[in-house]
């Protein structure tokens, strides 16, 4: 007998049962969605987080015109007497014992905190999510925001030429001092004060991270069925 020339098929080889091509999302998942490639996964790119802090920044400095009105109004108003002697003015304070000074410094660090810590919530409830740029912009806008409050304050209060308010009213007659931010340090409450609450509440309320040691000998589940034992 002689052999067959033509030698027998190869046997079809057939593709594993689990076998699917590898997707962009790692493990057989789903591809990442379109916006993934600008957010990514654990939150805005860069250039979204510094349009979002320039936005938080603005917002808060703008904020400043709201404080520097409710300062003028709600600081206490300090007294001041004028006297003419020998063709010359001399202005003195009425209450040399007084604490008006004092309370209108009370008044606008109170008032700053209250702020600082509103403008931290509002933050935190548009944004549940932290970040370098975000804190910066709530620091750099609170103090901004107090600067503009101060000069608003001042502005809006009585003249700061107090020889000539105290010839229109004449002498004797009390009239009130300028509106003056006497401890300066004051201008620091209101950032200090977005900062603290702002890292409070992404303490107590911020996203957490899973824990990649949870379960540590588990393999990741595929897509498509159950995973392999």
């Amino acid at each position: 007998m002689t052999a067959p020339l033509t030698p027998p098929p190869p046997p079809h080889e057939q593709p594993p049962h689990d076998a699917w091509p590898p997707s962009p999302g790692g493990y057989g998942g789903p591809a990442p969605a379109p916006q993934d490639d600008l957010y990514g996964q654990d939150g805005p790119g860069m250039r979204a987080e510094v349009i979002e802090a320039v936005v938080v920044t603005l917002a808060v400095a703008v904020t400043g015109l709201l404080l520097g009105l409710v300062w003028w109004w709600l600081a206490p108003h300090v007294p001041l007497v004028g006297d003419v002697g020998e063709g010359r003015w001399a202005v003195y304070l009425k209450d040399t014992e007084g604490e008006q000074a004092i309370g209108v410094d009370g008044t606008f660090t109170l008032l700053a905190l209250a702020f600082g810590a509103v403008s931290a919530l509002g933050v935190f409830l548009w944004r549940r999510r932290g970040g370098v740029p975000l804190v910066v912009a709530l620091g750099v806008g609170g103090l901004l925001g107090a600067l503009l409050a101060w000069r608003v304050g001042v502005w809006l209060g009585p003249t700061s030429d107090v020889l000539a308010h105290a010839k229109a009213v004449g002498k004797g007659v009390t009239f009130s001092a300028p509106l003056k931010l006497g401890a300066k340090g004051a201008l620091l409450a209101w950032p200090l004060a977005a900062l603290v609450v702002h890292m409070g509440l992404m303490g107590l309320f911020g996203p957490r991270d899973p824990d990649p040691y949870a379960y540590p000998h588990q393999q990741p589940p595929s897509s498509y069925g159950e995973p392999k034992k």
